[in-house]
């Protein structure tokens, strides 16, 4: 895309946790490649903000990889948008160490999201090892209540809730401000974590004293709900995704165990679409999914048969897609150029706003 003053930045990255599922396409990656015709877009590898929940690093290159080439493979274009890793650019981590400074602990603290993963990630260590986990329970209990914090706070108080991942949202402000962005492409529920963004950089430009930092706003985007297998927010870390170009009879396995609705029994017993994740995901896959609806109401359609006919519409997408992924995955080295190139345009673009930054602090 021709650069220009007129065009508007857009920004947006991904953690590499490995292959891209479902939930990450039609929720992001769809909207990205309309995007990059439309906005100058710089989309990243969040590596480091990946650091905040795994246990280990084991994977975090080949993942890194992997994500760039579904990208390629979803259509996102080099030529039309900056691909880049987020370590690469040094700056991240200084402008989030700055804005750091003057983020206040409650702002981060009253981030709902911080104690919902943190309990997922707890459940997910001890899954199998209930004793155990009752055990820890115990003492992370009797500790929250020894220094006078409520019981359900337990999570804040264990040994999973690092300084890091209490600040995501401070290293996530710094991501966007970073590259003048002033739009960023949200769904509606992640509005409140976009406002916090908007908070951290407004208190910046207040200690700087003039707008040194742009204020994003929410570019709006239409997405389907997506939901996992269970009825959860789709996540790999929930072991409840469907991955985009997944094998056809692990795909096919998986849409079998899709929740449904539990008060359908037989197969001629009236349905409730809402809440059933195979009736979600014929809203995607399905031309005729307000027939399918009805027909489930009325019990004209037992569940099985639901599953199946999702199945067929859902696999030839699967199969595209692992077959265009087959080009790119020729060529081993084609993410690491990709990545290299795209750091030189982004670290060009970070160096310009943080010379602005440190000089508005009077830090050089």
């Amino acid at each position: 895309m021709e650069e220009t003053k007129a065009v508007k930045t857009v920004v947006s990255g991904m953690r590499p946790t490995g292959r891209l599922h479902l939930g990450n396409y039609w929720g992001a990656l769809r909207n990205w490649v309309e995007l990059q015709d439309k906005y100058r877009c710089f989309f990243f590898i969040a590596d480091w903000h990946a650091l905040t929940t795994a246990e280990d690093t084991v994977g975090l290159r080949d993942n890194t990889r992997l994500l760039v080439v579904d990208w390629l493979t979803a259509g996102l274009d080099p030529e039309k948008c900056v691909i880049f890793r987020q370590s690469d650019v040094k700056e991240h981590a200084e402008l989030a160490l700055l804005m750091g400074m003057m983020t206040p602990i409650s702002w981060l603290l009253r981030n709902p999201t911080f104690k919902d993963q943190l309990q997922e990630l707890y459940k997910a260590r001890y899954k199998g090892q209930e004793d155990k986990m009752r055990k820890a329970e115990g003492v992370t209990k009797a500790l929250a209540e020894a220094h006078g914090h409520e019981a359900d706070d337990m999570a804040l108080h264990s040994d999973m809730a690092t300084y890091g991942f209490l600040g995501y949202p401070v290293l996530q402000a710094a991501d966007i401000a970073l590259y003048g962005a002033e739009f960023v492409p949200v769904g509606r529920d992640q509005l409140p974590h976009l406002e916090l963004s908007r908070e951290i950089v407004r208190r910046f430009n207040r200690a700087a004293g003039k707008p040194v930092l742009t204020e994003p706003e929410p570019l709006l985007t239409s997405s389907p709900m997506v939901p996992g297998l269970d009825g959860r927010k789709m996540s790999k870390s929930y072991g409840n995704a469907i991955e985009l170009g997944e094998d056809p009879k692990s795909a096919e396995a998986k849409i079998k165990k899709m929740f449904t609705d539990p008060k359908k029994i037989k197969a001629d017993d009236p349905g409730h679409p809402e809440g059933c994740v195979v009736c979600a995901f014929h809203r995607i896959y399905n031309p005729d999914w307000k027939v399918r609806e009805e027909e489930c109401r009325a019990g004209k359609v037992g569940c099985g048969t639901c599953k199946k006919q999702l199945f067929e519409l859902m696999a030839p997408s699967l199969s595209d897609f692992k077959a265009r992924r087959e080009p790119f995955e020729r060529d081993p080295a084609l993410a690491d150029r990709i990545l290299a190139a795209g750091a030189v345009k982004a670290k060009a673009a970070a160096a310009e706003l943080m010379a602005g930054v440190n000089s508005a602090l009077r830090i050089k």
